[in-house]
Formats: C-alpha cells, structure tokens, sequence
C-alpha cells in the first residue's frame, strides 16, 4: 500500500492542556506519572466532516483514535484524513504504526457525513489489532496482524484526537467546521468507561500555534447503555 506521505506525529507540547498539533482528549492512569503497560484499549466513533477552503492552497484533517504518543514515542492509530486541495475536497482512510510510515487503507469508502468507529485493542506481545467501520455503509476493515506489532510500546495514554498532520513542521489545518466524536471509551488496567471516568485523568487539549487557537474541543457529555458510559464531545476549528 502506498504511503499518504504525511504522518502523525507524538503530540507536539506547547504547555499542559494545548498543543501545536492535537486537539480534543487523552487519557492517563495520572498525567503527571502514568503507569506503562496500563491501556489495553480506545474506541471512538465520528462523523466525516466536508472541508472547506481557508487561506492555503492546500490543508489537511485527520481524525483518529489510537494508543501512546501523549507522553511518549509511539503511537498505535487509525483513522481519516479530510484534507482541502486545489481541486476540492479529498478524503482518505489511513492506519499508522509510529514511528514507522503511514498507509492508506485503500479502497475504503469515504464520504462527508459518513459515520466511522475505530477501535485499538492490546493482544499481548506487542501485538496491536486496528479496526474500522465506515458503520453508514456497513463496510468494515481489521489491519493485517503482520503490520500492527510495536514491542516497545508503553501503553501509557489513549486518545481521541483531531490532528494538523506533520510534514517537515506541522501542516495548516483544513477547515472542518465542527467535529463530532461519540461513543469514546478506554480500558485501562481492566476498567473500561467514559473519557472522564474516575479510574483515571484525562486531559482536553486546545490545538494552538501560540496565541492563536486552532481546534478546540467542547466539554464532555456521557450516556449509559446497556451498562457502559461513553463520551461524547465536538471540536470546533478557529484557525488552520
């Protein structure tokens, strides 16, 4: 598979609560001192947005969830890219295994107003399965096993994250508009539950170059079904 030629990269620290490049939420055993070995899984579902044109020629979205990267040098991930070209809007399925390349999961149908779910769960011996599911049109994709083994993984954060992709430095971010997330939760040691879930900190992080606001998510709304909480949250673009 092809590379999309752009990846994502850790989170890019401005300061706590606010980064160059991520926006919306991660989690922690504690912010501070987070255990390793302890996330074991992150779920997640969005709705695909339809980019507009701001002041570059070209920007670029991707939405992902995924393990690791908040506090540390990897990151296990998936999800779509919503990027604004001369041509118009471009939309893209991708996985990512950092710090190795991103992929193109090619083929996958995408489209603006498509809802998706993606989930990362731990297998054991560094063994990560990366599902997702176009769930408007009922198409689903698992990552091959031989692509998806990362040994020296902590396990320290999972996230749920709108990202100004990197290359060279950090991309413009596309206009989105308003990004919904819904049905977010994590396992950590055992205990899956709500972004908030009082079995762990999270941290809502405000995308920012400087003074200036990029991607900001809202608070978090909760709902309970069939006992399990999930988190629901939207993340509003300022600035590319």
């Amino acid at each position: 598979m092809p590379s999309p030629g752009h990846h994502a990269a850790p989170r890019i620290r401005n300061r706590n609560g606010t980064s160059s490049n991520w926006g919306a939420y991660a989690v922690q055993t504690s912010l501070t001192s987070p255990q390793k070995n302890a996330v074991s899984a992150v779920h997640g579902s969005w709705q695909i947005p339809t980019v507009s044109a701001s002041t570059s020629t070209d920007t670029y979205s991707a939405f992902w969830v995924g393990i690791d990267g908040y506090s540390d040098n990897t990151v296990e991930q998936l999800g779509t890219e919503q990027d604004w070209t001369p041509a118009g809007p471009t939309n893209y399925v991708w996985f990512e295994m950092y710090p190795h390349q991103s992929f193109y999961i090619t083929g996958f149908p995408i489209e603006p107003g498509d809802t998706f779910s993606a989930s990362v769960n731990y297998a054991g011996g560094g063994l990560f399965i990366l599902s997702i599911t176009n769930v408007t049109k009922g198409v689903a994709y698992t990552v091959p096993t031989r692509n998806t083994k990362m040994n020296n993984a902590l396990r320290e954060s999972a996230e749920w994250i709108v990202e100004a992709p990197y290359q060279g430095g950090v991309l413009p971010l596309a206009d989105f508009g308003t990004a919904s997330f819904t049905n977010c939760s994590a396992t950590l040691n055992g205990i899956t539950g709500a972004i908030d879930n009082p079995a762990w900190q999270y941290d809502d992080i405000t995308m920012a170059s400087g003074s200036t606001v990029k991607a900001q998510p809202s608070a978090l709304k909760d709902s309970t079904v069939h006992g399990t909480t999930t988190s629901a949250f939207s993340a509003k673009w300022f600035h590319e």
